[in-house]
């Protein structure tokens, strides 16, 4: 299990003293959840997403806060877009036995037959909810494509569990399939057809601009 450092902030600050601990390289935060009092903290930027990268975004962290040491998981963060930073992080003390539900993402591996044929392959759903205990969430889950043709597709009830969770998705879910690629007409013939839909509303024109006369 992956260790993150952090040290213990005072609460209530300002924007000024909240700036001044981003650009030190650190990210405020704060930790609640299982047995734990809402306490501000701040851990390092570059070590938390170091941190980050090695176990995932539903990943167990030993959180230690100046000598005391709290599983945690991430519950959200706030990613400031402009500055390409995370300006803050929500950490959730949790309880190693109990149950958790969560979004799991779903990795597509392998080349499906059908794309090779000039299929497309159209992936409807990009995670799954999943729950089982902190140390029993996955990563992730493949969901191997490499057989599809066109026209088939695979569906949640088709993804075999290699591991102690339970995927909560409705088993007749669409997870990937192969369609049909989208046929264009040519150049050629659409220039047709717009001649000749040209034509005819300037014939209905005429028929209108004779039938007004008489």
């Amino acid at each position: 299990m992956t260790t993150l450092q952090a040290q213990a902030r005072k609460s209530n600050q300002t924007g000024a003293e909240k700036k001044a601990i981003r650009e030190a390289g650190q990210i405020p935060g704060i930790i609640y959840g299982y047995n734990t009092e809402n306490t501000p903290i701040q851990v390092d930027e570059v070590e938390f997403i170091k941190t980050i990268r090695e176990v995932g975004r539903n990943g167990v962290i030993d959180l230690n806060i100046d000598s005391n040491s709290t599983k945690v998981m991430v519950a959200e963060y706030q990613f400031d877009s402009m500055k390409n930073a995370i300006t803050h992080i929500d950490f959730i003390a949790i309880n190693m036995t109990e149950e958790r539900t969560v979004g799991v993402t779903i990795e597509l591996v392998g080349e499906a037959v059908g794309a090779k044929e000039g299929g497309v392959v159209d992936q409807p759903l990009f995670e799954l909810e999943v729950t089982a205990t902190p140390a029993n969430i996955p990563e992730s889950i493949e969901v191997d494509v490499t057989e599809l043709q066109i026209g088939d597709s695979i569906h949640v009830s088709d993804i075999k569990v290699d591991g102690d969770f339970t995927i909560e998705e409705d088993a007749e879910t669409t997870v990937v399939s192969v369609v049909p690629p989208t046929e264009e007409p040519a150049e050629d013939e659409a220039a047709e057809e717009g001649t000749e839909q040209e034509v005819e509303v300037i014939g209905e024109e005429k028929e209108e601009e004779g039938s007004s006369e008489e």
